[in-house]
């Protein structure tokens, strides 16, 4: 993530509650040979102080983790190429602009009776985002195929120890040359991703000293 504490000026509760809103990251620890890395879905606790997650038991990751070993959980949101031009004044270079909250601690296998909860409040956490739409649940799933799915997954927990975000939205820039490169950006053929940044431009949260990148 970029060191520029122009970009990091976010509280914690913040950061937890837009790692806690995504629920999806890249997972990453030391391995033998590389670093792993696993995308997975996450359900966060309202505290901020964990996070439960799965792996499938055949992955590397899952193999790998014994109880208290170190871990970052990334979580990325909007991004977004940024051209020197949208921002009407000189001397400017082409950037990226990004949101991103790294959740840091350690990581431990849960018993395996807590995996149907696990997947439970999961699977609610996400069907709740798609109200009206009567809710997914695993009663509309036999026994003999959630036992199976089961067999194939294990439950474990994040302690989270450190919370670092970085949303890099053009604060060290003029207001006006960030709301111009903001509006351009708006304009452009973008997906829906690219106008959530550009929205977070419009007004972010910290605007400290300006410079370029």
């Amino acid at each position: 993530m970029h060191p520029n504490p122009a970009f990091r000026a976010e509280t914690r509760d913040t950061n937890l509650a837009f790692a806690r809103e995504r629920g999806f990251g890249m997972l990453t620890m030391s391995g033998p040979d590389a670093p792993l890395v696993s995308h997975i879905p996450f359900i966060q606790s309202q505290d901020g102080t964990m996070a439960d997650l799965h792996l499938v038991r055949s992955n590397p990751m899952a193999r790998e983790i014994s109880a208290g070993t170190p871990v970052r959980l990334v979580v990325s949101g909007p991004d977004a190429y940024v051209s020197p031009d949208w921002y009407g004044v000189a001397d400017q270079v082409p950037t990226w602009n990004y949101v991103a909250v790294h959740l840091i601690g350690t990581i431990a296998p849960l018993p395996d009776d807590m995996l149907p909860d696990l997947l439970d409040r999961l699977s609610a956490q996400f069907e709740a985002l798609l109200l009206p739409k009567p809710p997914w649940t695993r009663g509309k799933m036999s026994t003999d195929a959630f036992e199976r799915m089961l067999r194939m997954i294990r439950p474990f927990r994040l302690q989270i120890s450190d919370v670092q975000g970085t949303w890099k939205l053009g604060q060290n820039k003029p207001p006006e040359a960030r709301k111009s490169a903001a509006m351009h950006m708006s304009a452009g053929p973008v997906g829906a991703d690219v106008r959530v940044l550009a929205n977070l431009m419009q007004s972010p949260i910290s605007e400290p000293e300006q410079g370029n990148e």
